[in-house]
């Protein structure tokens, strides 16, 4: 989702029209290269048996015939081969609009630019690690790839009624920091949290944040962070469930219910949840 604090009001010079620029695959560097084969080999060795099966199948489409960060033009092939879906480059954070129309006409947008080596950890904008390998993997997920096409098209919805930040926390609380229930166990596949060496294991092993059943209401109604690990993580029970909820729940009079009403805070648990770990909020308390 596009922040307002940090996006221009027209492209950029050299941009297309809709934000979109050539990947320039040629353009990065060696270390460049070597950033992102050292980012995926530490996530590809810890995500087995923590993201869901559908992400770790969806790895396969990063496998690709060049080193290093994939070549945009070749993964929109193998994707589209797939879903429909195709990446674009933009650079950097673009309007929420021209994200939303992107998105709903399969179209994902991936910063082309990558992190220092020396912000392997943490980086605030989304770069093309987080964009692509976060990302991408769901995309080649059927059911996903449905689902955000949806959201897309939600989107563009939700400005029209003044709901926007409703709806954001919808694709924060899924996409971005999404836990599912899977036989095995619960599991990863928001791409906040598979990109994120620290956040892969916090959001399945720390005691700290509450886990709590997925309700499409209460999700709109709860805020979140945006500067260190989540205090809840909603849990969905399948993606079937998720684009069907999604597609068919009428959006506007949920809208209307909703938009106006006192935030959720980010640790609360409230009577209604449906608790599957109550969470000590040690963490958060610890960065106070």
């Amino acid at each position: 989702m596009a922040d307002e604090t940090h996006v221009l009001d027209r492209p950029p010079e050299g941009a297309n029209p809709d934000w979109t620029i050539p990947q320039d695959w040629a353009h990065y560097s060696a270390e460049d290269h070597a950033t992102w084969d050292i980012l995926f080999a530490r996530q590809a060795k810890l995500l087995p048996g923590r993201a869901s099966e559908s992400y770790l199948r969806g790895l396969d489409v990063l496998k690709l015939s060049k080193p290093g960060i994939p070549d945009f033009e070749e993964l929109s092939d193998r994707l589209t081969a797939l879903t429909g879906w195709s990446v674009v480059a933009v650079p950097g954070l673009v309007p929420d609009d021209v994200f939303f129309d992107h998105m709903a006409n399969r179209r994902f947008v991936a910063g082309n630019f990558i992190r220092r080596p020396d912000q392997l950890d943490y980086l605030q904008e989304p770069d093309v690690f987080h964009d692509v390998f976060g990302h991408v993997p769901m995309l080649a997920d059927p059911v996903f790839a449905d689902y955000l096409a949806a959201y897309g098209r939600g989107g563009l919805r939700a400005l029209e009624l003044g709901a926007l930040k409703q709806l954001a926390r919808l694709y924060w609380y899924t996409v971005e920091f999404g836990l599912i229930a899977e036989p095995e166990g619960l599991r990863i596949y928001g791409s906040g949290i598979v990109s994120s060496f620290a956040e892969s294991k916090f959001a399945l092993d720390d005691a700290s944040p509450n886990r709590i059943g997925f309700d499409m209401k209460r999700v709109m109604q709860t805020d979140y962070r945006i500067d260190d690990f989540q205090q809840t993580y909603f849990v969905i029970d399948s993606f079937d469930d998720l684009l069907r909820q999604t597609v068919e729940t009428d959006f506007a009079p949920l809208y209307a219910e909703i938009v106006g009403k006192p935030d959720i805070p980010v640790d609360a648990v409230l009577p209604a949840d449906e608790v599957i770990t109550r969470g000590t909020q040690e963490y958060a308390r610890s960065k106070v």
